[in-house]
């Protein structure tokens, strides 16, 4: 069984600014109510909008609104780049009874009280939680409030839309309410969380749009709801920056690009890029592209091949598609392990595996104790949930497994944007074989 027992202060020098919580062989482990009701937010909610008010002061911000305004009960999709975004979506919705689903580790980051009582629902990432939809349900039928999900789950990698769940059409079929699209615009590249640079006056929009009617959730079938969400959903922040003739004057913007460009166009090695100031090299062959100031990059010698960063970043995708398809694509990381079975904090669980084939993934580590082994088929997970630098303390990989969040911290650079990819790749392989 791994030593866990580290003196406290030497695990914060450790594993940066992350709250590790000391366990004792036999102690019983705590973990998350999820079945708790969610609060109607009154208490604190002028608090919020005073916040909100004064974080926007500066950003010129500007919210469009297509159909009819929302009026509680109703349900919102929320894209998800940035911080910015919370502060959008309450200076959008002026009202003081609001839920919102948020993940376990911002109950952790802002304490279990005070995110229910501004009204969060908590939940684990890309796992069913029948706890979750009674939670939505009461929310929506006896606290008749605005519901807001962030239906991708995560931010966004790439300032465009990321990964969304087939569900979300039955979602709304089985609330019985109209559906909202909440689409943001400057928030991604103003805070990108591959660098959190923060150009707090650059402008911000967003769009609220009515995609169904109270009087068509009942009509519609949940797969024509859904292509409308996804219709809906389509962002890319990178135009919106150039097409609003915005600029990025931070002179280290391209700092820590590589999290997300990891494999250089010129030479095709992984994980050889280093982003830092305002450009991004490959180690591998050398060569050099320029950020500029309208966030587009420019190869100081020769073909620049995406200047488009988007762009770029879908050709990664699509080489992961390949890899994956193909059958190919296998890869075993060693990874620090820490598990989040509350919202108190983390317990250092010692070193483990993390194993990624075409075939599905497996995790093996020790859990407070003992060795486990956790598979997850081809079609379990939609997708994971990664953090660039978490806490100060490095890239981190979040499972969802019963009762608990698996953090993994693997060591290879730049190597948690691939198992994204892949992860979303794998289950679309085997769902395309399902169907067949």
């Amino acid at each position: 069984m791994p030593n866990i027992l580290y003196n406290q202060i030497a695990m914060k020098q450790k594993f940066g600014k992350m709250r590790i919580l000391k366990y004792k062989p036999g102690d019983k482990v705590k973990r998350y109510d999820f079945k708790r009701k969610p609060l109607r937010p009154y208490l604190l909610m002028w608090l919020i909008h005073l916040i909100v008010w004064f974080k926007v002061l500066f950003r010129r911000h500007k919210v469009y609104r297509y159909g009819n305004k929302p009026k509680r009960p109703c349900l919102i999709l929320a894209s998800h780049a940035a911080f910015n975004d919370f502060y959008m979506l309450f200076s959008a919705v002026k009202t003081y009874n609001i839920n919102y689903v948020t993940a376990i580790d911002a109950f952790y980051d802002m304490s279990t009280f005070l995110m229910r009582i501004i009204g969060a629902i908590c939940k684990r990432k890309f796992i069913s939680d029948m706890s979750l939809m009674k939670n939505l349900k009461y929310c929506t039928e006896k606290l008749k409030s605005v519901t807001v999900i962030y239906p991708e789950a995560r931010y966004s990698l790439d300032g465009t839309t990321s990964y969304l769940p087939e569900s979300n059409g039955k979602l709304a079929k089985f609330l019985k309410v109209p559906v909202y699209v909440f689409k943001l615009r400057g928030s991604y590249v103003s805070d990108p969380q591959w660098n959190k640079y923060k150009q707090n006056r650059m402008p911000m929009e967003g769009d609220m749009i009515e995609v169904v009617s109270a009087e068509e959730v009942g009509k519609l079938s949940a797969e024509e709801i859904n292509e409308r969400i996804n219709k809906a959903f389509k962002y890319d922040d990178w135009q919106y920056l150039k097409d609003c003739g915005n600029i990025l004057t931070y002179k280290e913007r391209a700092t820590n690009l590589n999290a997300i460009l990891y494999q250089c166009p010129h030479c095709k090695k992984e994980f050889e890029m280093v982003g830092k100031g305002t450009t991004l090299t490959c180690t591998a062959c050398g060569k050099i592209w320029d950020m500029l100031e309208n966030g587009e990059l420019k190869a100081r010698d020769g073909e620049t091949y995406f200047s488009h960063i988007p762009d770029w970043f879908a050709w990664q995708k699509q080489n992961v598609h390949e890899e994956v398809f193909s059958g190919k694509y296998s890869v075993e990381e060693e990874c620090e392990v820490f598990t989040l079975p509350d919202s108190k904090g983390f317990y250092h669980q010692g070193k483990g595996k993390f194993i990624q084939t075409s075939n599905g993934t497996t995790l093996k580590i020790n859990l407070y104790g003992e060795d486990k082994t956790i598979e997850y088929s081809g079609t379990s997970l939609e997708s994971v949930h990664i953090e660039y630098n978490y806490k100060g303390y490095g890239d981190m990989l979040d499972f969802s497994i019963y009762g608990d969040s698996v953090w993994m911290h693997p060591y290879r650079k730049d190597f948690i944007t691939k198992v994204s990819l892949a992860t979303e790749e794998i289950r679309e392989l085997h769902n395309k074989n399902i169907k067949k």
